[in-house]
């Protein structure tokens, strides 16, 4: 699926929703306390799957909410590996350690029990990044001298955050995919991840409207709140 480019509604927002991982409580506690409007755009960072314990009820909340707002979903690493293991003994194991098992609980402890139309979001509705007129959203990071299109899977899906560079395009990066312990955001003046590692005791689910830089959050037991990138 080629990556698509934003145009919205005057006075939407964007909203970006980090590495969900399997929370689902977490994902509806936040959309309930943002509640996107049809005029919104969100875009979900990746990472759905495995180490918390629904991914299926995840899954299928992101279903119904490409139903009722403008969604753009990308993909994770670990959409790659939860794919990768369903055709190769090889990665099995692997994923399995990294979170699958959890996944494979929330289906039953079987492949043959996912639903055709779970298996058609992961396999064909996954985006490897999306670019707006200021931003541009990638799962994982992205190489600062080389434009979107050109960008390797390395950078998308698996390079952690580190202290990227500006990007070439002059676009802000917003990316999940490294678990800031803090249950806070993390950014320069460039760059900003929102993977707040949800599935942890202390984690949190984060959204972030990119025009405001207002935060809000949600955690497994249904707790919310909210701040600001520049808290």
């Amino acid at each position: 699926m080629k990556p698509k480019r934003s145009s919205k509604a005057i006075n939407a927002r964007h909203l970006a929703i980090g590495d969900i991982h399997g929370c689902s409580h977490a994902l509806d506690a936040l959309l309930e306390h943002v509640a996107p409007t049809t005029d919104d755009l969100v875009v979900t960072l990746g990472d759905y799957v495995d180490r918390g314990p629904n991914t299926r009820g995840v899954v299928e909340r992101l279903i119904n909410l490409a139903r009722h707002c403008n969604y753009i979903a990308l993909r994770g690493n670990h959409e790659i590996m939860m794919l990768d293991a369903m055709v190769s003994d090889s990665w099995l194991r692997p994923w399995l350690g990294h979170g699958g098992e959890a996944t494979l609980a929330s289906y039953g402890g079987a492949f043959a029990n996912i639903p055709d139309d779970h298996l058609d979001f992961l396999k064909n509705r996954l985006q490897p990044f999306y670019e707006v007129e200021t931003h541009f959203f990638v799962h994982a990071n992205a190489r600062p001298d080389m434009a979107m299109d050109l960008q390797p899977d390395a950078a998308l899906y698996w390079q952690k955050f580190g202290d990227p560079g500006p990007h070439v395009s002059g676009k802000t990066m917003v990316c999940g995919h490294t678990p800031q312990r803090s249950g806070w955001p993390v950014h320069n003046n460039h760059a900003v991840c929102i993977d707040t590692k949800v599935y942890a005791d202390d984690g949190w689910l984060t959204c972030l409207d990119i025009e405001s830089g207002r935060i809000w959050q949600a955690n497994e037991a249904g707790i919310t709140r909210e701040g600001s990138i520049g808290d």
